[in-house]
């Protein structure tokens, strides 16, 4: 039993890499890994970003920089979606931060904290991970799955008209993808290609209609196992363009096209608890965020109490 119950731990915590909210082209491997029902994790996590950290470039600011600390906290539940796995999750961030820029040809500086837009998500495995209980995972052995994510950014953050730049963003945004996963020995090759799509912002910069055009991303990941006890590495690469910029109906010369790169490395503690490091940087080409981070992310997992039961009865 002690052995079975050690092979569940390293798969699930292999499975999920909880993903920090700092950019739009979210950097984050294992998103279609098969998880058992009935699975539950809580995470909170802190990053750190420095640089040009304004992901929006319809903003009229120059020479902008800001350091950003965030901590972010979630929740996330595999689920059964009609024989097919999958998995939801909540996130609520709090940031804090200073700025510096130019606006209008003036030097400004300034300062925020406050909660960002809360973002609800929910991932389906179309192919080769079907809903499995606890038990029936074990004997589970992931090859090819590919599967589709939505995720809705609720503009519940902290937003003032005036202000320049704002935690929240004044608009409903929804992100879907589409992705690919292939595992062999002790690597997984990952693929993804998505689409951000936003509402208008009516109170942009005082009474000012903010509109922009669909964001493009592209993603592909690559994960190297370490050991049997749950640790792996990862280096991920992202790349988005688009997201045409209107203010009043007026086109602006702003659109964003930016390679992302982001190199993550999971720690497990114990059998509940574990902890993921992430770096990342950026290159931009002609618009969008250019910065550095840096986060930790600490889990927290649990079978719910039928999960438990059914997974103790096949392992006595």
């Amino acid at each position: 039993m002690k052995k079975r119950l050690a092979i569940l731990i390293f798969i699930l915590f292999q499975g999920l890499l909880f993903p920090l909210q700092t950019h739009s082209q979210q950097l984050e491997p294992r998103a279609l890994t098969n998880l058992p029902r009935g699975l539950n994790f809580f995470a909170v996590s802190y990053a750190y970003a420095a640089g040009n950290t304004l992901v929006d470039p319809s903003l009229p600011l120059e020479d902008f920089k800001g350091r950003i600390n965030s901590i972010i906290l979630g929740y996330v539940r595999s689920v059964n979606f009609f024989g097919l796995s999958g998995k939801v999750d909540i996130i609520l961030p709090f940031a804090g931060g200073d700025f510096e820029g130019v606006f209008e040809d003036e030097s400004f500086t300034d300062a925020y904290t406050g909660f960002g837009d809360l973002r609800l998500r929910a991932y389906i495995n179309l192919t080769g991970a079907p809903s499995l209980n606890a038990s029936d995972y074990l004997n589970y052995t992931q090859k090819t799955v590919t599967g589709l994510g939505l995720q809705l950014i609720i503009p519940t953050g902290n937003y003032k008209p005036e202000q320049l730049p704002n935690l929240g963003s004044n608009r409903w945004s929804l992100r879907a993808t589409y992705g690919a996963s292939y595992s062999f020995q002790k690597w997984v090759l990952e693929g993804y290609v998505g689409v951000w799509l936003f509402s208008d912002n009516k109170q942009f910069l005082g009474d000012s209609k903010l509109s922009q055009s669909a964001l493009w991303v592209f993603k592909a990941d690559i994960i190297r196992t370490l050991n049997k006890k749950g640790m792996w590495l990862a280096f991920a690469v992202g790349y988005g363009y688009g997201a045409e910029t209107f203010i009043n109906d007026v086109r602006r010369d702003a659109i964003i096209s930016q390679l992302r790169l982001g190199l993550n490395y999971a720690l497990p503690l114990n059998k509940k608890h574990s902890l993921q490091f992430t770096v990342g940087s950026g290159i931009r080409f002609k618009q969008g965020a250019d910065f550095d981070v840096f986060g930790v992310t600490y889990l927290y997992r649990w079978l719910d109490k039928k999960a438990s039961k059914d997974f103790k009865k096949a392992t006595d």
